[in-house]
């Protein structure tokens, strides 16, 4: 086949899915494409054609068979190493308190092998634990192996004595938080087994990003993304579009290098583009560190009752001038309202571009500052399903101000949905389905009167890409069903949305997931 052929595709017979939101946060309704099926040609990357019966022109042809057509799903906020390792790790989601952690590890380790490899596991939430984990439950179990296990919200550490030997860290006590979790985090491939771990989970989470439908990410994982994926692509990672991130640590070699949000980055075939500076201004709900206005209700024993700051005011402005002043757009974790209002003040004083990623509680008085600037306001809707019952403990006086994000969008603010994997998996259906429905279970939707549309979710799931059309990405899904066509009650849409089939996945005009 010749090299034009292998860059041009066909498919027939598709409908198509109206897609789009306006300032108002109005969406099109489905006058506005055809109703007929017609066939899609992409070609060298490109939306070409779209019209019945197009002419055949000795590319690969597929029948989509009256599936429905929409340009692919974006992820706004992935660690994408974290997230292919946790294929690979020792699942301890669910437990109840470090016992539950240790006897869990008990039963896992023996089915290991005993080759000094590190022994990884993720997913506890500890806020609701009746005592704090140690390193020494750790070690009465690990039989001297090392073992790193991450909380679910990525936000705190729990290592044994010997993989904090190995680190060359000091001994201790209890788990790692923040900025100090952080710069170890960052570290975790110097352990045993580390690299060839993440090598493991990789492939399987190419392919599960591809049959959810996801063409591309905004990498966010700790270090230098930017500069480790034109080489994955080089080796033939070509699965996804990518803007990757770098943090404080390596802005200096990205300015360096002239490196500006948005420009394609060498060796990265065009799938790769400079993404932003990522800034964790605070800490997370579940670890009692976000960064809040007022104390935490309980308070008592926090050695930081209002949660913590990573980055001081004049830290946080002086990073977004710097990074702004390069063609660098910025990306400021803020989950409490109080570091939302800081972020705010950063931008607003600095000029810079960018987003605000999470925003978990918001104050009602910065929602039309994030539109004054026009800040992206880049939000992870599953996590509420986590995060419900700790709210209610945790924040149970603001409860009402957490995951606004119909308040945001009826502002005019850009959404952006994503997963912040691995604290919930890269699963933009999942994400939608919690943006409509928000509940996990047989209660009433949390703070329904934030609940988006299913249309408004999707719309906010492909990074601003409307309507397929010719001169579009060619970056396109079939799926068995329309996800913007209102079914039923919230409920019902957030099944659909959850159950979604995708049957087809192309990036930039090749076919990485085929199930016609």
């Amino acid at each position: 086949m010749s090299e034009s052929a292998q860059r041009s595709l066909l498919i027939r017979n598709v409908r198509m899915v109206p897609v789009g939101i306006d300032r108002r946060g109005h969406t099109p309704d489905h006058t506005t494409v055809p109703r007929r099926p017609v066939d899609l040609r992409i070609r060298d990357g490109v939306v070409a054609e779209i019209g019945p019966g197009l002419a055949r022109a000795g590319e690969d042809e597929y029948d989509a068979d009256m599936r429905f057509a929409a340009p692919g799903l974006w992820d706004a906020h992935v660690h994408w190493d974290q997230w292919a390792q946790t294929l690979t790790r020792v699942d301890v989601s669910g437990s109840a308190s470090a016992d539950d952690v240790v006897a869990i590890l008990a039963r896992e380790l023996p089915h290991r092998p005993d080759d000094g490899a590190t022994v990884f596991g993720f997913g506890h939430r500890s806020a609701l634990w009746p005592a704090p984990a140690t390193v020494a439950q750790l070690d009465a179990v690990s039989d001297g192996r090392p073992v790193v296990l991450i909380s679910g919200d990525a936000h705190n550490g729990w290592l044994n004595s010997r993989a904090l030997e190995i680190l060359g860290l000091s001994p201790r006590e209890g788990v790692m938080e923040e900025r100090e979790w952080f710069d170890t985090l960052a570290r975790l491939d110097e352990l045993p087994g580390a690299r060839a771990q993440a090598a493991a989970g990789a492939a399987g989470a190419f392919e599960l990003a591809a049959r959810k439908g996801v063409v591309g990410i905004v990498d966010m994982e700790f270090g230098a993304p930017f500069l480790a994926w034109p080489g994955r692509v080089s080796a033939g990672a070509t699965g996804l579009r990518v803007r990757a991130a770098t943090y404080p640590d390596h802005l200096d070699a990205a300015i360096a290098a002239r490196l500006r949000t948005g420009q394609a980055l060498e060796g990265g075939a065009g799938l790769v583009r400079m993404g932003p500076l990522k800034i964790i201004s605070d800490g997370s709900l579940n670890t009692r560190t976000a960064r809040c206005v007022d104390p935490y209700p309980d308070a008592h024993g926090l050695a930081d009752p209002y949660g913590v700051t990573n980055y001081e005011q004049d830290e946080l402005t002086e990073l977004l001038a710097r990074a702004h002043a390069h063609g660098i757009e910025a990306a400021v974790h803020a989950i409490g309202d109080a570091a939302v209002g800081s972020a705010i003040d950063a931008f607003a004083a600095t000029g810079a571009r960018g987003s605000i990623e999470h925003l978990q509680l918001l104050a009602y008085r910065d929602i039309p500052r994030l539109a004054k600037y026009g800040l992206t306001a880049s939000m992870q809707p599953a996590h509420l399903l986590d995060d419900r019952d700790v709210t209610a403990r945790v924040w149970p006086d603001r409860k009402n101000r957490c995951f606004m994000t119909y308040s945001l969008i009826a502002e005019g603010i850009t959404v952006a949905l994503g997963s912040d994997a691995p604290v919930s998996p890269l699963d933009p259906w999942l994400a939608m389905s919690a943006a409509v429905f928000r509940s996990a279970d047989e209660r009433t939707q949390w703070n329904s009167t934030e609940a988006i549309t299913a249309a408004q979710a999707f719309a906010c799931s492909t990074d601003g890409r409307g309507t397929l059309a010719p001169g579009a990405p060619g970056d396109v899904i079939l799926l068995e069903a329309d996800p913007t066509e209102e079914l039923g009650d919230a409920r019902d849409m957030g099944v659909m949305l959850g159950g979604m089939v995708v049957d087809m996945t192309v990036v930039d005009g090749r076919v990485t997931h085929l199930d016609l």
